[in-house]
């Protein structure tokens, strides 16, 4: 070795070369491993060898070979030093191209045998391939086989043959490596490409991250897409097996998991790293990964749903990936709502995998360290909150009461980024504090428009974390400063959701005190409501030792994780002197507005039960400002004084006291107070002796004034309030005004006097008929004010609310209709021998209802509370259900029936509103309120357990009902009736499973009904027909439905050919004379529905089409099996189109219906259109026959439909534009501004469907030339643009105009008017 360094530092080469001939091969292979294993001079040595072995000599090319065969295993042995092993590698790299082809050739067939038999696992002479490969690619000819291949034709071969040969798992991420220094073709990188992803399932989880890593820089030389892919597709099939795997191994008992969840995770955490990385330096590479989830029509994945994110961090990728997830999630609620509401979708199409579910997946994931994922969580949490919130409704309302089940795709995906939020803000410490920041910025900014989901998402966030909360404290404690300027309804979400929060922070409630009592003295009036509702919920929540444990005061709201002792003995002191001081404040409030006030009065009584240790000081305050309008003299009539309750301002009246909410909330404190009282009494001791004596002191004198009102609001007439039948009640005057207010106020003093009475009388005769009494006073000021009220304009039915409450009706009506003890007997006859007083209960009943289903809390004493008011509706439901079906509708009396009637729709149309009240704000608890309906007896009562049987039980009560209405006299039918009860059979069947026995069974029962039912009456047959189509659809596709009622519809309504004779036809009795024009509206809405699901199908199929042809593999298929999607498409269009061939032909109504049909004409046609254009794709990636059917259709259009169109056109004008009769041609000649607008949109509509089926025939010709069949013989070419003139038309014309000197407009303008004008000319 020595020797052949001194040679080589020599000047002579020719003693080197002769040495190294001495040589044998084993000496050199010898000499050559003693240096490389010793490490000394081993450079100097290789090099000395390289001189002495000349490449143009056959001998020193030869021996350059077998140093190269030598040292490359030599190298990967691992018996070397790193450092040794990487000189000898760059030694031979510089020497390489100086091999001669065919050592060339022999080299790299050595590496590829290494490489097959997995002798490459250090990867360190890998190295030397790529550069023995790139001298191969510049041989001119090299020998294979027999014959001869260029250089670069031969790297091609030993790429093949090296990817489709088998790799050791050890050497994946060497071979990437040296793939991104070999000169590749693109098509060399895909072979290269697709073998290193099928490698990816081979090795351990812990070498994909280095293996993305390499990819992505291969993937600079192109590839960008299939790598992207296959990384994605890889994570994403991991993730499939892990949750299979936690699945199948709970029941299993696996106790070693193939794939641990959280490395995986960890593994996905730092191959999107890399990703993000990678795209951050290529901008290539991103903008292709944006363009998969375009074409691929949002293929999500909890990963890429991450990767997503992530990239989101790239500012100029932001704004991108955030409306790309919005566009993916809201397309996916409304693709999951289209495919609930329609069986046919659910036959053709599995149920497609939930993106929100993906989302929330990817926020539980990122548990595992996924920093880079948190933020782009929180930025889409609110980005979906933001866009997809309640908006504010006209003149910037807010609509009250926020329905509590998400229905429509924009609530649902409101409700999924509050998902998201609230669930990163329980798992990620960091982000913590932004998300609060946001959502307190927000309750704070967005004054305009609703806030509701915020305050739900605060409230969550205060429920499941209130520590962490407390925190940052600091920045509620800001937002406390901007309660004043905030709307009401704001303020009272946010003070009940931070709630919890100060029973144990007293730093807070301090700060919040301050902020009420200033906001106590605000100039805005909606400022100081702000802090009476504070200050009464801090006093519902800080309980005085000693209160009554009602049952009632476990509220929502008090719900919390927070457990404190808030009644320790130093507490309840404090909180005592607390709530003293917080009233004291409230009582200054009782001179402000009236608004205020009534805050108060209604606030009161929630108070008094959650702490009723503070009521001697509040009934004391009401007690105080009653006798402020109390008449104390027992003579005088009335006993209260109505003036001091309002004030005037210039010649604008105001009330300034609402009576009869002080009244009301002084009666329901003290009934409260009695009963707990009576409760309590067995068990109390005598030392409470002095509080007791305060207590009956306020009491006694309350009774004594209440049963004074009472007596003396019997005696006193309407006059003695100053208002008579004479008095002005117009709202133009003040007077008028005045009297408005002394009448509400007068009547809602006669109503709690009446709910007083009925509870303090027990059940004895003489204060019923005083009850009574006082009923009729109230009617008859009741009857004059909707008379007064009424006049000059519509009259008004809408009676100012009641001041019942809810608990007193619901105990009213059960008593007035169920109670049979006969013990009460004669004093409840006394009550309903009233027919007036039953029916006002009854109204009052239906009212309540109304109010909880719009605003989902009712007024008075717990209306707020969500159980009682379901407890509420629960004795409605059985009470109205009852008196609807056990008390027959024909009553002798003809004086009393019309009262009956209407008694019985009343019933009906509050059993409506429970029913639609429960499923939009109690939508689990339906079977609960199902049974409590106890109906009649002999019926057997369903099994309660069983929910669909149970609902199906009164289903088939209300079809019987409807039933009966039907088969009596058409004179005894009862239209609105009937209406209701199909209201409320569509409301109950969307309880049952459309799976189920029982909805096949409402499905035939409907269907028979609208076959046998001839009544004459087009709203009742709207509202039948409706039902009809909603069941329908979620049962099977409508075509065939459709089909036959326009069939219906044709034979009724005759053909606009005078001459033809329609053959009768009757599927449907519902349809006749009178009901077809409303029939024709419904079919045509429904035929938009089932255009909307054949557009979605062929979209779909279009987006599937555009992906597999970007993908590598095609699809083919033959023209022999058709895709069963595209064959159910084209039998839909086909009936569908069969149908309106129907209604073309009919003698519509000009107006609504013409047009709507025109409407939807020009719809279909754009829908095949879209058809049309989806074969023309088709046909462009797989040239082949259409599918028989499809000519079919185009036949079926072009021979039946469009002929059709164009003479219902030309019907349509003649019938718009002549108006027909005198009478007609006078309106039109007024030619007001209503008319012109509505004979524009008329004009519209005939261009339109032109347009449309000329749009039609064009793509149909185009496809005729892409796909060799001509579909163009199917078409009549069309005269409806042509100018047409019209003789016979023309003549008449003439005649009338020579006539009369005036010129007539009715004609059809297109037909006569410019013939006209020639004619004058001569």
């Amino acid at each position: 070795m020595d020797k052949i360094v001194i040679l080589s530092d020599g000047d002579s080469s020719d003693e080197l070369q002769k040495y190294l001939s001495s040589l044998t091969h084993d000496q050199l292979t010898s000499v050559i491993n003693n240096g490389a294993l010793k490490g000394k001079k081993v450079g100097a040595m290789m090099k000395g060898i390289l001189k002495g072995s000349p490449p143009t000599s056959t001998e020193g090319s030869g021996r350059r070979l077998l140093v190269y065969e030598h040292c490359i295993p030599l190298c990967e042995s691992g018996d070397l030093q790193a450092e040794v092993a990487a000189d000898i590698i760059g030694l031979l790299m510089l020497e390489t191209h100086t091999l001669p082809g065919p050592s060339l050739a022999k080299l790299a067939s050595l590496f590829v045998e290494a490489i097959k038999v997995g002798k490459m696992g250090s990867g360190k002479s890998l190295e030397l391939f790529p550069t023995v490969l790139t001298a191969l690619s510049a041989c001119e000819a090299l020998s294979y086989g027999k014959g001869e291949l260029s250089g670069e034709e031969y790297k091609k071969q030993l790429i093949n043959s090296l990817c489709s040969s088998r790799w050791d798992p050890q050497c994946v991420i060497h071979l990437t490596t040296m793939f991104r220094d070999v000169p590749l073709s693109s098509e060399e990188l895909q072979f290269v490409v697709e073998k290193v992803l099928r490698m990816f399932t081979k090795l351990d989880l812990q070498e994909i991250p280095p293996l993305v890593y390499q990819l992505l820089l291969l993937s600079a030389k192109g590839c960008k897409k299939q790598v992207l892919n296959g990384i994605i597709c890889y994570f994403k099939d991991q993730d499939v097996r892990q949750e299979e795997e936690q699945k199948h191994g709970e029941s299993l008992d696996l106790e070693v998991q193939s794939i641990p969840q959280d490395q995986l995770r960890h593994v996905e955490g730092t191959a999107i790293l890399h990703i993000v990385f990678a795209i951050r330096l290529d901008h290539e590479l991103g903008r292709e990964f944006l363009k998969i989830f375009k074409t691929s029509d949002g293929d999500l994945c909890p990963f890429s749903v991450a990767l997503f994110l992530s990239v989101a961090r790239i500012q100029r990728y932001e704004e991108q990936v955030f409306d790309l997830l919005k566009g993916v999630i809201i397309k996916s609620f409304k693709d999951e709502q289209l495919q609930q509401g329609s069986k046919f979708l659910q036959d053709l199409l599995p149920g497609h995998c939930s993106v929100a579910q993906m989302i929330l997946d990817t926020v539980k994931n990122s548990v595992f360290g996924w920093d880079h994922v948190t933020q782009g969580l929180v930025q889409l949490g609110f980005f979906l909150m933001d866009a997809f919130g309640p908006k504010p409704g006209p003149f910037g309302k807010t609509t009250e009461g926020s329905a509590t089940v998400a229905r429509t795709p924009n609530q649902q995906a409101c409700k999924l980024g509050g998902q998201v939020l609230l669930q990163g803000f329980k798992m990620h410490e960091p982000i913590r504090g932004e998300i609060l920041d946001q959502v307190l910025n927000r309750l704070v900014t967005k004054t305009a428009s609703p806030v509701n989901h915020y305050l739900d998402l605060f409230s969550d966030i205060v429920v499941s974390a209130p520590m962490i909360l407390l925190e940052s404290s600091s920045k509620v404690t800001e937002t406390f400063d901007h309660l004043s300027y905030l709307p009401l309804t704001t303020v009272q979400g946010l003070l009940k959701a931070i709630q919890p929060l100060l029973k144990v922070s007293t730093s807070l409630k301090d700060a919040l005190i301050l902020v009420l009592r200033k906001a106590m003295f605000s100039s805005q009036l909606d400022g100081r409501k702000s802090a009476v509702t504070g200050f009464l919920l801090l006093l519902k929540n800080f309980k005085v030792l000693g209160s009554l444990a009602s049952s009632q005061s476990s509220q929502a709201i008090s719900s919390s994780q927070i457990q404190v002792d808030v009644h320790a003995r130093y507490n309840s002191a404090a909180n005592e002197a607390f709530c003293l001081e917080i009233l004291s404040s409230l009582r200054r409030c009782l001179g402000q507005q009236a608004d205020v006030r009534l805050m108060l009065y209604e606030g009161f009584y929630d108070v008094l039960r959650r702490n009723s240790q503070l009521a001697s000081s509040i009934m004391q305050t009401l007690l105080s400002q009653l006798r402020r309008y109390y008449e104390p003299e027992q003579d005088l009539l009335p006993p209260v004084k109505l003036e001091p309750s309002i004030t005037a301002l210039g010649d604008q009246v105001y009330l300034q006291e609402p009576l009869a909410h002080l009244v009301s909330c002084t009666v329901h404190c003290l009934l409260w107070l009695q009963n707990m009282r009576r409760s309590a009494n067995p068990n109390a001791d005598d030392s409470d002796g002095e509080e007791e004596d305060e207590g009956e002191g306020y009491q006694s004198e309350l009774q004594t004034i209440l049963e004074s009102m009472t007596r003396r609001m019997v005696k006193s007439e309407l006059e003695d309030f100053e208002l008579d039948k004479s008095a002005e009640f117009s709202t133009a005057s003040s007077v008028g005004v005045k009297n408005n207010i002394y009448a509400v106020l007068v009547m809602g003093v006669y109503e709690i006097l009446m709910e007083y009475n009925f509870i303090k009388a027990n059940y004895s005769k003489s204060c019923f008929q005083e009850l009574v009494e006082l009923f009729n006073r109230y009617h008859k000021l009741a009857e004059i004010l909707k008379e007064k009220s009424g006049k000059g304009r519509v009259p008004s039915n809408k009676s100012p609310r009641s001041l019942l409450s809810s608990g007193f009706i619901s105990t009213l009506l059960t008593v007035l209709f169920r109670d049979s003890a006969q013990s009460r007997e004669e004093a409840l006859s006394v009550l309903r021998s009233s027919g007036e007083f039953v029916r006002y209960a009854v109204t009052v009943a239906v009212q309540k209802i109304q109010q909880l289903e719009e605003t989902g809390h009712t007024d008075g004493p717990d209306g707020q509370n969500a159980d009682r008011t379901f407890r509420f509706l629960c004795d409605m439901t059985s009470v109205l259900m009852w008196r609807y079906t056990n008390i027959p509708s024909v009553v002798e009396d003809a004086g009393k029936k019309e009262k009956r009637s209407s008694l019985s729709l009343l019933c009906l149309e509050g059993l409506l509103r429970i029913f639609t009240t429960c499923q939009q704000r109690y939508p689990d608890r339906m079977a609960q309120l199902l049974s409590t309906m106890d109906i009649s007896e002999d019926d057997a009562e369903p099994d309660e357990g069983n929910v669909t049987e149970m609902n199906f039980f009164y289903i088939r009560q209300f079809q019987r009902a409807l039933f009966t209405q039907l088969s009596g006299d058409k004179e005894e039918f009862n239209s609105k009736e009937a209406q209701l009860l199909v209201s409320i059979l569509s409301v109950l069947s969307r309880q049952l499973k459309p799976s189920s026995q029982q909805f096949v069974q409402m499905i035939r029962w409907t269907v028979k009904i609208c076959k046998e039912t001839s009544f004459e009456d087009s709203a009742f047959s709207k509202s039948l027909l409706s039902l009809l189509f909603n069941l329908h659809v979620l049962y099977k596709s409508p075509v065939s439905l459709l089909l036959e009622l326009c069939q219906d519809i044709h034979s009724q309504l005759g053909d606009i050919d005078p001459s033809v004779e329609v053959e009768k036809q009757s599927h449907f009795a519902i349809v006749n004379s009178k009901t077809a024009t409303t029939g024709a509206l419904l079919v045509l809405s429904l035929v938009d529905r089932v255009l909307d699901e054949v557009d979605w199908l062929i979209a779909r199929k279009k987006s599937q089409t555009s992906s597999d042809r970007s993908g590598s593999g095609e699809v083919t298929q033959t023209a022999g099996q058709q895709d069963p999607i595209e064959k159910a498409l084209t039998l839909q269009l086909g009936t569908l189109l069969t149908a309106l061939n129907e209604l073309v032909q009919t003698t519509l109504l000009p107006g609504t219906c013409t047009i709507t049909l025109l409407r939807e004409l020009s719809r279909t046609y754009t829908t095949l259109t879209t058809l049309v254009k989806y074969y023309i794709q088709v046909c462009a990636s797989q040239p082949g026959a259409l599918p028989a059917r499809f000519e079919k259709l185009v036949k079926l259009s072009g021979s039946h439909l469009t002929p059709q169109c164009y003479s219902f056109i030309t019907h349509a004008q003649s019938g718009e534009f002549s108006g027909g009769d005198d009478k007609k041609k006078k309106k039109r000649n007024d030619g007001n501004a209503a008319g012109s607008a509505k004979l524009l949109r008329e004009t519209k509509a005939v261009p339109n469907v032109i347009f449309s089926i000329e749009q039609y025939e064009k793509y149909l010709i185009t496809l005729s030339k892409k796909s060799k069949v001509n579909l163009m013989q199917y078409m009549k070419l069309s005269t409806s643009r042509d100018f047409r003139i019209n003789r016979a038309t023309l003549d008449a014309a003439l005649q009338e105009q020579d006539d009369s000197q005036e010129t007539n407009e009715s004609q059809e303008a297109a037909e006569t008017h410019e013939p006209h004008q020639k004619r004058r000319k001569q």
